[in-house]
């Protein structure tokens, strides 16, 4: 089985590379079933139904969020029907939605689980540590993939060894940088620090250069403005073995420099 993790999509141009690409990358990898995370999909912050009825459609069967999630006050409006959504775990508990789902792929219970990370991110979550127990106690699952969104590289390693051997993957998201560290970890756990953005190529993580280079020259808070021109497509591959374990791990890259070929 071949399950692609998509990362950040950003805006109207990480909408279109979905759009163009999934159905040739689907083709070239032979893909099963694809998971991407969508927290900064509408306008570059947060998800709207129509976008995530769009991501749907373009054969994206998961969405993971992030500390974006509720950027949107639509969401609250659909959130209760949305059963392809996966909001954090570890989120404030009076915040509605589901952590973890699980899908059935090719006679396999696959689930997928979104956790915060806590060191430099806000939103007071609860520590992903502690909130993943409660998963893994009750997982019945044959694949457990993690989207880990946070902003520290150490956090992210230190979770996935961690969970090493307990779940089939520890994939980061939120720096919306692609690292280039996917490996097998000692106890077989698949592990990148992040999957990268999908959205605005000659960006800022999927802002206009311009205004935020000024942020830092000037020391002033300028608006953001969404990146605009070609895009980038990043997501990473798992290549599961019949006894459910990652047997390769392999970064997807598509940009001005990287063409799909």
């Amino acid at each position: 089985m071949n399950i692609v993790m998509i990362g950040d999509i950003f805006g109207e141009i990480g909408r279109e590379m979905i759009e163009h690409y999934l159905p040739l990358v689907k083709q070239r990898y032979d893909v099963d079933l694809f998971i991407a995370n969508g927290e900064n999909v509408t306008h570059g912050k947060g998800l709207n139904k129509r976008h995530y009825e769009e991501l749907l459609f373009n054969g994206i069967s998961l969405i993971t969020m992030g500390n974006h999630t509720y950027a949107k006050r639509e969401i609250f409006d659909y959130i209760d029907e949305a059963d392809r959504l996966i909001v954090p775990f570890n989120r404030a508990k009076a915040l509605p939605g589901t952590g973890s789902r699980v899908i059935e792929c090719k006679g396999k219970k696959i689930r997928v689980t979104n956790l915060l990370g806590l060191t430099f991110m806000d939103g007071k979550p609860q520590n992903p540590f502690e909130a993943v127990q409660d998963v893994l106690a009750n997982d019945e699952s044959d694949i457990h993939i993690i989207d880990f969104h946070a902003e520290a590289t150490s956090e992210k390693l230190a979770f996935a060894n961690y969970v090493d051997g307990k779940v089939a993957a520890v994939l980061g998201t939120h720096t919306h940088v692609a690292t280039a560290d996917e490996r097998l970890l000692p106890k077989g756990t698949a592990y990148q620090s992040d999957v990268g953005m999908t959205g605005p190529y000659n960006s800022i993580i999927g802002c206009e250069t311009e205004s935020i280079v000024d942020r830092f020259v000037k020391g002033i808070m300028t608006p953001f403005k969404i990146g605009e021109g070609e895009g980038q497509f990043n997501a990473v591959l798992l290549r599961i073995s019949d006894d459910n374990k990652v047997a390769a791990i392999e970064r997807i890259r598509i940009d001005p420099d990287h063409p799909f070929r």
